[in-house]
């Protein structure tokens, strides 16, 4: 059954969303538009004399206050040293607004193009800001956070879907042999590197960089979207910044990382985390789509999932995963 709280989520509708952002102090001019993000409910809101706010409505029951203070508290630290994050605005000392069961935050509209990965140039400073994020995270812990390993990632994920009979009755047999087996694998490697942990970005990707490219040169990003923000290894806001062939994926690593350590270390065994990272990341967001599956949201923008074929898929994926774990990791000469 869902809660008061999650149905009035569900159902926020434009007068809330302006009535929210005006219980912050600023007067709207009616302008208003929806955003593209399904954890929470985002939006774009034309301010009276003033330049356009983007404010965020957390979904219920998924972060406690205190994480999402941990979250701001981060992007606002980073911000202190130049690091280019965008962190909420703060209101008389505060970051996170209530507003009937609503829980909101407002940010600076930021306007920018996805990276080009291609891009030497940009890779570099890339691998610069993640190496400067980094070094901060690791000067402390989130101490209300999780932390991305194959027990919340992976098992979490397995078990959901499991046990809340998401996986067609002909496909479990295979789903759970693949799925187990990439668990024990993902497990044992986790535990042969033992990786520090630090506080991550947590879902650093291209659709996370926001490229300003209104200056000169090869214009400079902005790094949005920390609402993922967790404990885990270091290469995790990493990986996902390398796509192609082999060949290609060792040329942009090595763009990345050379750029990164002039500011923190990487321990070169993480490497080795890739595929085992790509797998739960693979678990893990079918187990958000399953999740989420009660949210009028998630069936309109994905219609797709939940049927014989998306999880014929998945597995098919899955098996796919079991190979690319037998293959050599990236090297970084």
């Amino acid at each position: 059954m869902k809660s008061e709280s999650t149905s009035s989520f569900y159902n926020l509708g434009p007068e809330q969303v302006l009535q929210a952002v005006e219980s912050a102090g600023y007067h709207c001019n009616g302008q208003q538009m929806a955003l593209n993000s399904y954890e929470n409910r985002v939006y774009m809101v034309g301010i009276e004399d003033g330049p356009s706010l983007v404010v965020k409505f957390y979904r219920p029951n998924r972060w406690s206050d205190a994480a999402i203070h941990e979250e701001h508290q981060f992007t606002l630290e980073l911000t202190e040293f130049d690091i280019p994050a965008v962190p909420p605005l703060t209101i008389a000392g505060e970051t996170l607004f209530h507003f009937e069961e609503h829980r909101f935050s407002l940010y600076p509209l930021k306007a920018g193009r996805a990276p080009d990965l291609e891009s030497e140039e940009q890779l570099q400073q890339l691998g610069r800001y993640i190496g400067r994020i980094h070094a901060l995270g690791a000067t402390r812990d989130f101490e209300h956070r999780p932390t991305l390993d194959v027990h919340t990632f992976g098992d979490a994920s397995y078990e959901f879907v499991i046990e809340n009979g998401f996986i067609p009755l002909e496909l479990e047999a295979a789903y759970e042999a693949v799925a187990e087996e990439l668990l024990d694998t993902v497990e044992s490697r986790f535990e042969s590197i033992d990786p520090q942990l630090i506080r991550l970005h947590g879902d650093g990707h291209q659709g996370n960089i926001l490229w300003d490219v209104s200056g000169h040169g090869a214009g400079n990003p902005y790094i949005i979207d920390f609402d993922d923000a967790r404990m885990g290894p270091a290469v995790q806001d990493l990986w996902m910044f390398l796509s192609g062939e082999a060949d290609q994926m060792s040329s942009s690593l090595d763009i990345l990382l050379s750029a990164y350590s002039q500011f923190c270390d990487f321990d070169c065994r993480e490497l080795s985390l890739i595929e085992p990272l790509r797998t739960l990341r693979i678990m893990h967001h079918a187990a958000w789509l399953a999740r989420r599956w009660d949210d009028p949201a998630f069936k309109y923008a994905f219609p797709w999932f939940n049927t014989q074929s998306y999880w014929e898929q998945h597995i098919l994926m899955l098996k796919e995963q079991v190979a690319a774990m037998q293959e050599p990791p990236l090297q970084w000469l």
